[in-house]
């Protein structure tokens, strides 16, 4: 027993130089390490980002085909200029019964997804079926489609506003 304290009393501890060393390895470490952190966390927001908009481009799409079959069973009346798409997203949350074709209220969507880019609480852009397919300001009356109204640009080089 008294040689192992004859040992840790021999021992002085890290020098200065020793430190140095070790705070220079770990800087180094920590700036190859911070970018690759950095580019991950905006890759799963572009992940999510492309699930939005795909989860509320499908809810659209079923949303317009249950007005078709609707339409084409004689079970609701539609007007000439009716496209048969939802004049807002929350007509995809509150869901229809398509004058019985269901029987319940079919709902399309739980919640309207968020945009992962949307930093100041924008809400998604919207296109009606009259407009053009890259316009950026809504025409109104029906919701065709969504879009991120972030200016931000991907990492695949192309503007998160035209996914």
């Amino acid at each position: 027993m008294s040689a192992v304290l004859r040992t840790l009393r021999g021992q002085r501890g890290l020098t200065l130089i020793e430190m140095v060393i070790t705070l220079a390895i770990l800087s180094v470490l920590a700036t190859a390490v911070l970018p690759m952190a950095e580019m991950t966390v905006k890759r799963t927001r572009e992940i999510e980002l492309r699930r939005s908009l795909r989860t509320i481009r499908t809810a659209l799409d079923e949303y317009k085909a249950d007005y078709d079959r609707a339409a084409l069973e004689k079970k609701i009346t539609t007007a000439i200029n009716e496209t048969g798409y939802p004049e807002s997203l929350d007509a995809l949350i509150e869901g229809d019964d398509w004058g019985g074709l269901y029987e319940y209220k079919r709902k399309y969507l739980r919640r309207i997804p968020r945009d992962p880019f949307d930093a100041y609480d924008e809400g998604w852009g919207l296109r009606s079926y009259a407009d053009e397919a890259d316009s950026t300001v809504w025409g109104g009356g029906d919701i065709y489609d969504v879009y991120s109204q972030s200016e931000k640009i991907g990492l695949d080089g192309t503007p998160y506003n035209s996914w």
